[in-house]
């Protein structure tokens, strides 16, 4: 039976709900965007991937040592005990999730934690707590699923946001499973922009794919 004891720092997850269950909704409903916000990280709606890509490697351009909000996106999910290390060190603000089903669309969470890695790696345990509402009964079988394999720990996180400076950051985005980091200007206020990673399986262009799969049996 899962254990479904709240941490210690769920205040801080709780601040952070609303922002988990729109950036949720962007990734099912992303809204279209006509161009590049300094509000914003991540790529754009039916944005082509490359295109995202050089724009977040210029984005780290610069030689100033002040810090900085970075999205991290991944070549493949990690499980949550892989945080630390693909963290460059850097304080981490918020962890994506998502599962992925063949043909299926399923929420993502941003679980926003405190400092410390240890509280970045059991945040796969409340990312069940702040999924969407269901709708409907697909909806509903989306999510059951969902919160069992992330209370599971499953290979399932797809994004950080974390806080540093530039070269630190290029350092990170260096490093082979790192697919992108995008930096937002050193002036960006904390909770002040969306955040839509840079999922795996968008490789050509930034769409959503089809949604007529099975769910499966949690």
């Amino acid at each position: 039976m899962p254990d479904r004891r709240v941490p210690a720092w769920r205040g801080a997850a709780l601040a952070g709900a609303a922002v988990a269950l729109v950036v949720a909704l962007g990734v099912l409903n992303p809204p279209r965007q006509d161009g590049v916000s300094t509000d914003r990280l991540g790529p754009d709606h039916g944005e082509q991937v490359a295109d995202y890509l050089a724009r977040a490697r210029d984005s780290l351009t610069g030689g100033d040592a002040d810090q900085h909000w970075a999205l991290v996106s991944f070549t493949e999910p990690l499980p949550p005990e892989q945080i630390p290390a693909h963290s460059g060190g850097m304080r981490i603000a918020q962890v994506l999730y998502r599962i992925s089903l063949l043909r299926v669309q399923t929420p993502l969470v941003a679980v926003p934690v405190p400092e410390g890695a240890g509280a970045a790696v059991d945040s796969a345990q409340y990312a069940a707590w702040l999924l969407p509402r269901p709708v409907d009964d697909r909806s509903a079988r989306i999510v059951a699923l969902s919160a069992e394999r992330l209370r599971d720990g499953c290979a399932c996180v797809v994004g950080l946001v974390v806080r540093g400076p530039l070269e630190a950051l290029r350092n990170l985005a260096a490093q082979k499973s790192i697919r992108a980091v995008q930096t937002l200007p050193a002036d960006a206020v904390a909770d002040s922009f969306a955040v839509i990673p840079l999922l795996p399986e968008y490789r050509d262009v930034v769409l959503p794919g089809p949604d007529d799969g099975p769910v499966p049996a949690p």
